[in-house]
């Protein structure tokens, strides 16, 4: 762990649990589903291409195994989990919490689970997380994902502007920050 790192301490809302959802660490075994999860991801914009379903889904593979190890590289004190309904993958939320700031390095869900208040429930218990323990909450979001709405809706502002991206913040009332 960097110096930075703090022990993981989210843990899925009780509201959620209460319902049968959990989270897991992700293994090598759950790696089917991820590339399914992160192709439903793209599927709006990959309908404008017109490209054979090989081509798609050779294209997203390989888009798929570039986005894990850039997350396994450049993002070494994350928890990479699953969010599971009654043992069933149904998402995943990757997660660093440092001793500063919580950062939401990725966080998606299954076309069927999504509209639910299942991400925004998530995202309201890290909010509460960093409110506790005085730490903003970050995410990076591509500026045409329409989740976009709701991190706005939940009150996280611009911080840069990185091209496709957009970095967001969200910070607890206090002004005191954890900066020790």
């Amino acid at each position: 762990m960097s110096e930075d790192a703090a022990p993981p301490d989210f843990a899925m809302p009780a509201a959620l649990v209460s319902q049968g959802f959990a989270l897991r660490p992700e293994t090598d075994d759950d790696i089917a589903f991820l590339t399914a999860l992160f192709a439903s991801t793209r599927e709006e914009e990959l309908a404008l291409v017109p490209w054979s379903a090989e081509q798609k889904q050779a294209f997203l593979s390989g888009q798929f195994k570039a986005q894990r190890h850039h997350y396994r590289t450049y993002n070494t004190d994350c928890a990479f989990s699953l969010v599971t309904h009654r043992g069933q993958p149904i998402g995943r939320l990757y997660l660093e919490c440092g001793r500063r700031r919580i950062h939401v390095v990725d966080i998606a869900l299954m076309p069927s689970w999504r509209a639910q208040g299942i991400g925004t429930a998530i995202l309201s218990a890290l909010q509460d997380l960093g409110r506790t323990s005085h730490r903003p909450v970050g995410i990076m979001v591509e500026k045409f994902n329409p989740a976009m709405r709701l991190y706005r809706r939940l009150g996280f502002t611009d911080v840069a502007d990185h091209g496709v991206y957009q970095e967001m913040e969200w910070l607890p009332d206090d002004a005191q920050l954890n900066v020790a």
